[in-house]
């Protein structure tokens, strides 16, 4: 049957074969002929080619442009915001570059006694002393312990003091012969005398010659010299007494003054020497007030600048201990304290005596007591620039007591200027110097300053700036040396609170500088 089918039945088996073969055949062979007749105009017809082979053609363009299209789109996605965000950070950091920087800055300004003047100081005790012996022996009885009350002669110690004894009874018996010698020497005196009066009438009338009157005149005037002379060594012989009984009447140690006892360095069975020292002696420091070479009211004014985060007064240390003093017993009277401030030379002209000031301390929160101001050194300290200024408290009810941290506040004086203070934060430490960041013409110059007293949120400028300055008082990495910068100045906190540089009590006990009205804090002993 294959047999009957003629060629052109066969061509069209083929054809159709082919279009189940190739779904796009048909039409692939349909546009091969349409492009053929366009382009044979003068041209030869070129043999036609196979169908599949436009197909695959045609595939393969087509994938190639949709990579294409696909990696465009990609990198249009992907590209365009990052390049449009670094050509954005490029344009900031050369606006920042360009830029000035804003700077928090102040202006340097005397402080002004607008509000009170608060300063810091330590109470000490009116009248203190120790009570050494003076007499050598050991200690018998002790009477006192501290914190006991003692009047004025009353007995403290007694000392057991043989050697001494045995001096006053020798003392006495030599006084004794002193004594009869001087009767002997008045008796020769009496025999003499009676016997110059015969030999008067006896040259008068002639009897003797005259060179026998005068040597009995001669012999009355030397036994007068000898009477003159045991006398005297009655006198020495009785001082010398009298030194031993006065010695030994220290003994008995007895309190100088009314008061309190504050030390007690021995006890019974110590070994006491005259010149104060003892070897069974409890060490330990001396009075408040007691001091070796310094004197007390010059350290007492020192502990003021030292500044202080609340560690005990230098001004409670004294550099003798008493191994080398030898006091028995530390005495003080604390029915009047004293406090020695330490005023800064801008505030003097308003310091004089006579004055009143406020007393405050932590243990009475709520209560101040009032102090009268009694003295002055009259000389400013070189090195802290401060005047020494005592103010007196009474303390008969005796709720004071002394050591105690306080702060003493002056009444405010119109008109007066401080001195210079700045904010903490403005200070820079640049290669071991102190230095602040001061804005001239508009660009940083770091400028090594002199600081004083520290009040915690202030300190006090001695050297290096100027009423007027202005100064950085946030420095950050932005202001370096000679860079120009925009200060945006504010009012520091102790001007827009008053102006003064006063110290109140502050809970850090750390002094600082606020006016009288702001906030209370508690302070540790100023340096």
């Amino acid at each position: 049957m294959a047999d009957d089918l003629t060629p052109n039945d066969n061509r069209s088996e083929q054809k159709v074969g082919e279009s189940f073969a190739d779904p796009n055949a048909q039409d692939d062979i349909r546009l091969g002929k349409s492009f053929a007749a366009t382009n044979a105009s003068g041209k030869p017809k070129r043999h036609e080619e196979p169908s599949h082979e436009h197909g695959s053609r045609r595939i393969l363009w087509i994938g190639i442009v949709v990579a294409v299209v696909i990696f465009i789109a990609a990198l249009l996605i992907g590209g365009l915001p990052r390049l449009f965000r670094d050509r954005e950070l490029r344009k900031n950091a050369n606006t920042e570059k360009h830029e000035k920087p804003v700077v928090v800055a102040e202006r340097v300004d005397a402080a002004r006694t607008g509000s009170a003047l608060v300063l810091p100081g330590t109470t000490i005790p009116l009248t203190e002393a120790y009570v050494y012996a003076r007499s050598n022996g050991y200690l018998k009885t002790r009477l006192v312990d501290i914190g006991d009350h003692v009047k004025k002669g009353q007995l403290l110690a007694v000392i057991e003091a043989p050697d001494l004894d045995a001096q006053v009874d020798q003392a006495r018996q030599q006084l004794r012969q002193a004594e009869q010698q001087l009767d002997n020497q008045k008796s020769q005196l009496d025999l003499q005398k009676i016997t110059l009066d015969r030999y008067r009438v006896l040259v008068t009338k002639g009897v003797l010659s005259r060179q026998t009157g005068d040597q009995q005149e001669t012999n009355y005037a030397t036994q007068v010299a000898n009477v003159a002379a045991a006398e005297r060594n009655v006198q020495a012989f009785k001082a010398n007494l009298d030194r031993n009984i006065s010695l030994q009447s220290y003994e008995q140690v007895r309190a100088p003054f009314t008061g309190i006892i504050t030390q007690r360095n021995v006890d019974v069975g110590a070994l006491i020497s005259a010149s104060g020292t003892s070897s069974g002696a409890a060490t330990g420091p001396a009075p408040s007030g007691q001091f070796s070479s310094t004197g007390g009211s010059a350290q007492a004014g020192q502990s003021n600048n030292s500044g202080s985060s609340g560690t005990t007064s230098t001004a409670a240390t004294p550099a003798q201990s008493p191994g080398q003093g030898g006091p028995l017993f530390g005495m003080a009277d604390q029915s009047r304290l004293r406090i020695l401030i330490s005023v800064p030379e801008g505030y003097v002209i308003a310091i004089h005596p006579g004055g009143v000031a406020k007393l405050s301390v932590q243990e009475y929160p709520n209560a101040s007591f009032t102090g009268n101001i009694t003295r002055t050194s009259n000389s400013i300290d070189p090195n802290t620039r401060t005047l020494l200024t005592e103010v007196q408290v009474d303390n008969k009810d005796g709720k004071l007591l002394p050591g105690m941290y306080s702060t003493v506040t002056f009444p405010p004086t119109a008109g007066v200027h401080g001195p210079l203070t700045i904010l903490g934060d403005a200070i820079v430490v640049r290669q071991n110097t102190t230095t602040v960041a001061k804005v001239v013409d508009g660009r940083v110059h770091y400028t090594p300053v002199t600081l004083g007293r520290d009040f915690g949120d202030v300190v006090e400028v001695v050297s290096g700036l100027q009423q007027g300055d202005v100064i950085v008082t946030s420095v950050t990495d932005e202001v370096t040396e000679g860079r120009e910068v925009m200060p945006h100045i504010q009012s520091p906190t102790n001007q827009s609170e008053g102006g003064n540089n006063s110290t109140s009590p502050k809970a850090s006990n750390a002094p600082s500088s606020q006016s009288a009205g702001s906030k209370d804090k508690q302070t540790g002993g100023q340096r």
